[in-house]
């Protein structure tokens, strides 16, 4: 009885399973997130300055749609991702920056 499963585990599986077995590689997308003061907006692209240890860089993301309710030299958070070498803007939205301006004045807690 012993030799009857070794000998059914030997047989090769017909073309039809193996074709429903494919193996589908999903590359996962590391999603990244960046803060600054909006510097310029257009319909296709927002560019944000933002300072990181000491160094101020512009940084340049590519929009899928247009965003509504941002403007120059307002504070955004922006979800993103590396697309074909361009940086892919998923989701913008205001940051409020009245918290840290809070804390920043002695005597605010």
């Amino acid at each position: 009885m012993l030799a009857a499963f070794a000998f059914a585990a030997d047989k090769p599986a017909p073309e039809s399973i193996k074709a429903d077995m494919v193996k589908t590689n999903s590359v996962k997308v590391a999603k990244m997130n960046a803060r600054g003061k909006v510097i310029e907006i257009s319909d296709e692209s927002i560019t944000i300055e933002r300072a990181v240890r000491g160094n101020v860089e512009k940084i340049k993301f590519e929009l899928d749609k247009p965003v509504e309710n941002v403007a120059v030299n307002d504070f955004v958070s922006i979800a993103y991702i590396e697309k074909d070498g361009k940086l892919m803007a998923s989701r913008v939205t205001k940051t409020d920056t009245t918290k840290k301006d809070q804390k920043a004045v002695p005597g605010n807690k």
